[in-house]
């Protein structure tokens, strides 16, 4: 999933840590990756990883 920042309200500092916090809700494995421009955030890209077990193994 990717979130491409363009809306005014989402630029101000609040509207970025909601998309960041929105990014890092649920998520057990995987990374979150904020990128800058000219030091504004302009993209924030969830990579999420699903661990499989075998049969008869509990996470």
């Amino acid at each position: 999933m990717t979130t491409t920042l363009r809306t005014p309200e989402a630029e101000d500092d609040a509207g970025v840590l909601r998309e960041i916090r929105s990014a890092l809700h649920d998520l057990k494995f995987g990374s979150v990756e904020i990128t800058l421009h000219n030091g504004q955030v302009v993209q924030i890209e969830r990579k999420e990883k699903f661990r499989l077990q075998p049969n008869g193994k509990q996470a």
